[in-house]
Parts: C-alpha cells; sequence; structure tokens
C-alpha cells in the first residue's frame, strides 16, 4: 500500500511538471516564500541539535555499543565502506558547487558584507565550509544511526517507522507508516534534486570537451543514458555495481584534487584551508543560528535554509544506505567515519576547488565570476580552462560526475524499493525499475520548470514535514541507546558479582 500511495503522489507531480511546467513552478515559488519566511529557524535548530546528538553519542559513555551482535564483524572494508557512504551522501554536490559556491558568496555575500572584497573572501570559503561540513553530515549520520540501531541491535525492518514505533506515546506511534510515506517522497524528490544537477554539469563538461550545445534537451539526454546506467549498476547488487564504482570514483576525485593542488597556487590553497578552518571554529555557532530578522535579505533562506532542507531531504535516503553497509561497526567509530572524515574530506576539496577560484579571480585576473554567473554548473570547467592539461581534467571531470550519477542513482533505487516494500533487504528487479524511472522523470520535470531553481524549490518544499519524523527518530535513537547501554552496564555488574562470589568461594 505505501508503495502504491508514495509513487501515485509522486509521478502526479512529475505529470503536473511535465504537462503544466509554469503552474508547478508558480505553486513550488508561493510555498518557498512561506516556507523559508516562516520556517527557515526550523531548519536551524533541528539541524544544530542533530549534530549536538551525533557528538554526544560519539563520545559519551555508550559509543561503544555495536550496531548488531557483539561478535558481529563489519562486512565492507573501511575504505569501501568510506567510498560508498561518500558517493551516496554527496559526491554530486560537491563536484557542481566545489566552485561554484565560493564565487558566488563572493559576489554576493551574506548580509553585512560588500561584494569582491577580502572579507567577502573569506566568508565566502568559511560558509562553503558551513554548509558542507559538520551540520549536513551528522543529519546524515544521526538518521543513518537510528534505521541501523533498531535494525542490527533490536531486529527491526530497514524503516523510518521502526525508529518512530519504538516511542512510547500512542499517537506518535500511529503516525509511522505515514513517516515511510514522507521518506520516500523526501528521498525521490531529493535525489532528483541531485541528479537534475548532475544532467546539467554533464551537459556543461560535455560542451568544454566534445562541443555538445548546452540545451534542455541535451540534458534530458542525459538524464536517459544515466537511468540506464545507473538501473544495470542497481540490478548487479550491492557487493559489486555499487561497491566497485564508488570506490573508483573516490580514487578519481582524489586524483583530479591533487592535480588541481599540484598544477594551482598551492601555497594559497594550503592558506585558505588554514584560515577559513580557524575562522569555521571560531564561528560555528554564530552560523548555525544566523537568520535575518532586522533585514530583508533572503540570502540565508536561498543558501543554508536551502542546504539544510537539501540535507533532511537526503538523509532516509543516505542514511539506510549508510545503515545497510555498516552492521558490526561501534556507534563511536559510526559517528566518526561518518561525520567527522567527511567533513575533513570536504573541507579539502573546498580548499582546493574554491580556494583556486578565488585566487584566479582576484589576484590574477581570471574571470570566475563571470563564468558563474553566466553558468553556475560550467564554473568547474572555467577552472580547467586557466590551469595547465585543462581539457584533460574537464574529461576526467565530466566522468566523475557521470559516475556520481550512476552511484547516487542505484544507491537511490535500492532504498526506495527497501522502503516501499516493508523493508526488504533486495526489492525485486521490477520494484528497482520502476523506482529508477521515477526519479528520472522527477528530474526531468524539475529541468523542464527552471533548471536548477525549481529542484532547489521543491527539496526546500519536500523537505519540511520529513524534518519533524527526523526529530522524532533522534528522540527514539537517544531513548534507545540509553536503555541498552543501562541494561549492558546491569549485565556486565552481575558477571562481577558472580566472578567475585566464585572467587572468594573457598576451595573444596
Amino acid at each position: 500500500m505505501q508503495l502504491f500511495i508514495s509513487a501515485g503522489l509522486i509521478l502526479a507531480i512529475v505529470l503536473w511538471g511535465v504537462l503544466a511546467p509554469a503552474s508547478l513552478g508558480a505553486v513550488f515559488d508561493t510555498a518557498l516564500a512561506h516556507i523559508t519566511r516562516d520556517f527557515g529557524w526550523l531548519y536551524l535548530w533541528v539541524v544544530l541539535g542533530l549534530v549536538v546528538v551525533a557528538l554526544a553519542l560519539a563520545f559519551g559513555r555508550y559509543g561503544h555499543l555495536r550496531l548488531g551482535q557483539d561478535d558481529d564483524e563489519p562486512e565492507f572494508s573501511v575504505g569501501a565502506w568510506f567510498a560508498m557512504l561518500f558517493a551516496a551522501g554527496m559526491g554530486i554536490g560537491l563536484v557542481f558547487w566545489g566552485v561554484a559556491e565560493p564565487v558566488s558568496h563572493y559576489l554576493a555575500p551574506p548580509p553585512g558584507l560588500t561584494a569582491g572584497t577580502p572579507e567577502a573572501a573569506n566568508a565566502a570559503m568559511r560558509y562553503s565550509f558551513f554548509h558542507w561540513g559538520l551540520h549536513p553530515w551528522a543529519v546524515y549520520s544521526v538518521v543513518a544511526l537510528a534505521m541501523a540501531f533498531f535494525q542490527f541491535r533490536r531486529g527491526g525492518a530497514a524503516l523510518v517507522s521502526t525508529a518512530v514505533a519504538s516511542l512510547p506515546w500512542a499517537p506518535l506511534r500511529r503516525l509511522a507508516p505515514a513517516a515511510n510515506v514522507l521518506a520516500v517522497i523526501a528521498t525521490a524528490f531529493g535525489v532528483s534534486a541531485s541528479l537534475g544537477m548532475g544532467a546539467l554539469q554533464i551537459n556543461s563538461g560535455l560542451a568544454a570537451v566534445a562541443g555538445v550545445p548546452v540545451s534542455t534537451t541535451a540534458q534530458v539526454v542525459i538524464v536517459a543514458v544515466t537511468t540506464a546506467l545507473f538501473l544495470a549498476s542497481a540490478l548487479s547488487g550491492l557487493g559489486r555495481g555499487i561497491k566497485w564504482l564508488s570506490s573508483a570514483n573516490l580514487v578519481m576525485a582524489g586524483l583530479l584534487a591533487l592535480a588541481v593542488f599540484v598544477l594551482g597556487p598551492t601555497v594559497a590553497i594550503i592558506d585558505t584551508f588554514t584560515t577559513t578552518l580557524g575562522s569555521y571554529a571560531s564561528e560555528l555557532v554564530r552560523m548555525s543560528l544566523r537568520m535575518t530578522p532586522f533585514r530583508d535579505s533572503g540570502w540565508v533562506g536561498g543558501w543554508t535554509v536551502f542546504y539544510w532542507a537539501w540535507w533532511l531531504s537526503w538523509s532516509p535516503f543516505v542514511g539506510l544506505f549508510i545503515a545497510r553497509i555498516s552492521r558490526g561497526r561501534t556507534i563511536r567509530e559510526f559517528v566518526l567515519g561518518t561525520v567527522l572524515v567527511p567533513t575533513l574530506a570536504a573541507f579539502v576539496w573546498f580548499s582546493v576547488f574554491g580556494g583556486t577560484a578565488l585566487h584566479l579571480e582576484i589576484l590574477q585576473g581570471v574571470p570566475m565570476a563571470e563564468a558563474v554567473q553566466a553558468d553556475v554548473a560550467g564554473a568547474l570547467f572555467a577552472l580547467f580552462d586557466a590551469l595547465p592539461a585543462g581539457t584533460l581534467m574537464a574529461a576526467v571531470a565530466t566522468v566523475l560526475v557521470l559516475v556520481f550519477f550512476v552511484t547516487s542513482g542505484d544507491s537511490a533505487v535500492l532504498v526506495l524499493g527497501t522502503m516501499s516494500t516493508g523493508g526488504q533487504a533486495d526489492p525485486s528487479a521490477r520494484v528497482k525499475v520502476v523506482w529508477g524511472l521515477l526519479v528520472a522523470g522527477i528530474a526531468v520535470a524539475l529541468l523542464l520548470t527552471g533548471g536548477v531553481k525549481a529542484v532547489q524549490t521543491a527539496t526546500i518544499v519536500f523537505a519540511l514535514p520529513f524534518a519533524g519524523v527526523v526529530v522524532l527518530m533522534a528522540v527514539a535513537l537517544w531513548r534507545a541507546v540509553q536503555e541498552d547501554g543501562a541494561a549492558e552496564a546491569r549485565r556486565e555488574q552481575i558477571l562481577r558479582r558472580r566472578l567475585r562470589e566464585q572467587l572468594d568461594r573457598p576451595a573444596a
């Protein structure tokens, strides 16, 4: 039933977008205006709370609890595990925004700063770190940890509703089935948002490398071809297609970043990383709770609120996928691997690509700002044009985005199939194909209604109701960890007492 409800709602929206794109765009724009004005604060508080919960669980007294039985071993190596979670989590987004976001903030900085100044450049890097650092990965981590904990320690189904149903309050338990439907819809639109961006950037890459014109027709064709690829990968199974592609893509991304680091302004990149890390740490709380109540500015809504909505909408998809590959790891190991390590990787990525772009713009007169204003999706390739071996790096980047597109798509198909079939670990091929076509349809519909702007708007709109579900999952996880930790402590006490009794017993 949940499959038909969620798929039916998504199909209706896709058809609306294809048949009447202007109407769908107008409705989304109106909803966006209300959400960012009236609920932006909610996104900020929820995501900051998830950061606190993740760190408290990792470094608390029960961080040693294992996701599974005490003797369970991890299914995947640390390298393969990290490659898969990183590719599913934000691979396309990092490639898309690595150059475009810092330059965009430099051109239109946060309220109170003047565009085109050194202060704007520093803020641009700091907010890029902020938007892609601890906060998004904490959202993923808490949702994934909740699903893994209840699935592997409590024997529950791989569903969002499993955590919600564990709460002791009957009215909330009755909402559990609705939580699954919300999770499926949020996942479908969140994934489609990134797939739409991936299609835009693949088109820009093909234009730079092979002269393919940038057009909506080309982007629709790209979505169709890549959909066929990620469906083939999804049907091949988790241990082959997704694992191999994710590992290969992580290596390719690392080599591309290394090439820009070596061929670009190396010392400036190191200085950018050092300075931005310090300002990020010192400004973390202020940025986390920043709104503009006394200033007419859409900057926070257009950037921070959008990103927080994006991460929340992706969290059921990334959460279930990370949970699926994380059995046997401890809570502490899990949080460190899903929050701190990828945060550091994102910082390095933005320092290399964003730092290089700003250095070229400010100190060498390369028109990076003009390139970003002309085409956000093509900003990365404008950077390559200014560096040695630019054509080769542009070709590698195009392949990188393509493979990230495939890894995100096949992971999404697996997760959507699992969530819509009551928690089946390996949904049928027919279910995977249905979800693959629906996700591709959403991406096409969003591209037809206005490209990146429509993608951003749809993401924020559909993430709002799921924010409440994530809060309930965090509460359920906290209660369950405390219960299991206390029960384990009692068992250890009993064992120690029995051992002392045996030692004190006089020999026969």
